[in-house]
């Protein structure tokens, strides 16, 4: 058996939408797809959390096809790759949250694109997390309308300076903004408000409403957060508070489009990107685990389906394993959507399971799915891997359980059957195979390109083997481990003149290179990353540039903001490397670089 084979693998061949969407007799489905971050199978008291109440999302289950063994990678962007492409996250360039390995490459398909091309509008609030530049930003995959933060969370290095969950500046359709209030209600009133608008222009509409919430920091607002903070702490009872305001939120999205009269022809879908950050110490509902896991902990996960004109609005539980690439193939069946071109999924289309027919041509209780986190610079065979069946899960390569009978993935049965665990090797060894040749086309931040003209590099996508600089605490700090100090991978979109400009502060900051700066305010909860003071150095006095290969330096002083280089750069693909010096072999990376193609 080829190693293609062995990789489950489902091909859509179609033919095209007309070039002007739909007709007047089609009634195409809305869909609005709510995604949080960090909440877990546990984290709903729908599925027996004793403690957190989540009314609105329980009238959801109760009135939703479940897909009870979902699964999606045990980490934040992994599984946003996966969700919006269809494919294995490895094959997607993602396989981390930072160090260039969040950026979802740039010829994969996405739901925005595929959506957008067959005429719906789309939009995207919240949470991204598959790049920050282009081309790899939501407005540059489809997505028509944006609001999002920048990076992984509120308050991470790309994301606008001094934001911390509390009246922030988000980046709408690609310019910042600022906006009043906490930012998961910011994000679902900028949903409502694009919904509205395509009701007015009788568009089918797509809303993408991924939440940065539950994720740490753990800031909520109080009315929330007081119920549970005084009995369980302020840990666990900002992480539920924020929950609670998400399930508050849900709640009242869905009487809106009752108001608006949309809901019976809207696919609502509830889920979470892994499994939960904060709650496995108060009821992680049996599992083993919990993010960044392999076992079942960290990647079972929530997923509701609620679409009355599809009659999907009645509580059924569909019981095969099932995974986040499946959603795409899923989603464009169900909304009739073909695509421009042939794409072979990873994933398959469910939609018979939600409809509670089966698909008999597909044997759903032999599947094998695998998700792993690899969260490394090049993936490694077998790390932190899970091999899974409807029955079986064979972790790391070694380890074999039978979910069926013991849930809670405690007894090791690999020495009983080893013909299980050969037969989940020889898949996975056929599934890395296939896909492991794929790791080396590096994703690469264009430079020069009249779509993203400057562009804005953070430390967050350094490639390094030190500590990355991932949040704006870091950059406070003034990390100068020389190991701290990466390079980017670019690519220079067409030969010219270049204006490179070192900053350690983002220019909305106005802070100068060797300046401290003060904390920032606190917000409720947690410790915000702007609390961190920051860091005075006032003896770095020369930059450095290094790109294709040559290295340039400049002397500035001590007040300046910026350091500035223009340089005559061929197209093409390099490594850049920027950092501050002074005396003593002091060195500090430069945390922001703009680069400016001046003669385009």
């Amino acid at each position: 058996m080829t190693s293609s084979r062995l990789v489950a693998c489902f091909v859509l061949t179609c033919t095209l939408w007309p070039s002007n969407g739909f007709s007047e007799e089609q009634n195409p489905p809305n869909v609005v797809l709510v995604i949080t971050d960090d909440q877990g199978y546990g984290d709903l008291s729908c599925h027996g959390n004793p403690v957190l109440k989540t009314p609105g999302i329980d009238q959801l289950y109760a009135e939703s096809i479940r897909l009870v063994d979902y699964h999606v990678a045990p980490t934040c962007s992994p599984t946003r790759a996966a969700l919006q492409s269809g494919h294995w996250t490895n094959r997607t360039g993602v396989w981390h949250t930072i160090m260039g390995r969040s950026m979802l490459r740039e010829d994969e398909p996405t739901i925005g694109e595929v959506f957008s091309d067959a005429g719906y509008a789309t939009g995207m609030f919240g949470k991204w997390h598959l790049g920050d530049n282009y081309p790899f930003r939501p407005e540059d995959r489809g997505y028509t309308e944006v609001l999002r933060h920048g990076g992984g969370g509120v308050g991470q290095t790309p994301d606008y300076w001094d934001n911390a969950y509390f009246d922030g500046s988000y980046w709408h359709n690609g310019k910042p903004e600022p906006a009043k209030g906490y930012c998961t209600d910011v994000f679902f009133d900028y949903a409502k408000r694009f919904i509205k608008t395509q009701k007015a222009a009788k568009k089918p509409f797509l809303a993408y409403i991924s939440t940065n919430a539950p994720h740490g920091p753990l800031h909520c607002p109080e009315e929330f957060a007081k119920p549970y903070i005084a009995k369980h702490g302020s840990k666990v009872g900002n992480f539920f508070g924020m929950i609670a305001n998400i399930d508050d939120n849900v709640a009242k999205l869905r009487a809106f489009l009752e108001e608006e009269s949309l809901s019976d022809n809207t696919i609502f879908i509830f889920t979470t990107d892994n499994g939960t950050a904060t709650g496995a110490n108060v009821f992680n509902a049996d599992m083993r685990g919990k993010k960044g896991s392999e076992y079942d902990g960290g990647h079972r996960v929530p997923f509701f389906v609620h679409w009355p004109n599809g009659k999907m609005n009645t509580a059924m539980d569909v019981e095969p394993v099932t995974h986040a690439v499946d959603v795409l193939p899923t989603l464009m069946e169900l909304c009739n959507i073909t695509s421009r071109e042939e794409r072979n999924f990873d994933g398959k289309s469910v939609a018979s399971l939600l409809r509670g027919n089966p698909d008999t041509t597909i044997d759903w209780d032999s599947r094998i799915l695998v998700t792993d986190s690899q969260r490394v610079k090049d993936p490694i065979m077998w790390k932190s891997s899970s091999v899974m069946t409807s029955k079986w899960r064979l972790v790391n390569g070694k380890e074999l359980y039978d979910i069926h009978n013991d849930p809670g993935q405690k007894n090791d049965v690999a020495k009983a059957y080893p013909g299980e665990v050969r037969r989940l090797r020889d898949f996975y060894q056929g599934w890395w195979e296939e896909i492991e040749p794929s790791f080396k086309n590096a994703t690469s931040i264009y430079l020069g390109h009249p779509n993203s003209n400057p562009a804005r590099l953070t430390s967050h996508d350094w490639i390094t083997t030190g500590s990355t600089p991932w949040n704006q605490g870091h950059i406070r700090k003034g990390v100068d481990d020389k190991k701290s100090t990466g390079f980017w991978y670019v690519n220079v979109h067409s030969a010219g003149t270049y204006e490179i400009e070192l900053r350690r502060w983002p220019k909305e900051s106005g802070q100068a290179i060797n300046s401290g700066m003060e904390a920032g305010a606190p917000v409720p909860g947690a410790r915000a990353f702007r609390e961190t003071p920051g860091r005075e150095f006032s003896t770095l006095d020369t930059a450095h540039v290094k790109i294709f290969d040559k290295k340039h330096s400049s002397s500035f002083k001590k007040d300046d903001v910026t350091a500035k280089f223009q340089i005559e750069l061929p197209a093409g693909k390099t490594k850049l490397t920027a950092s501050f010096t002074g005396p003593n072999d002091q060195s500090v990376g430069a945390f922001y670089a703009y680069v400016t193609r001046l003669d385009q």
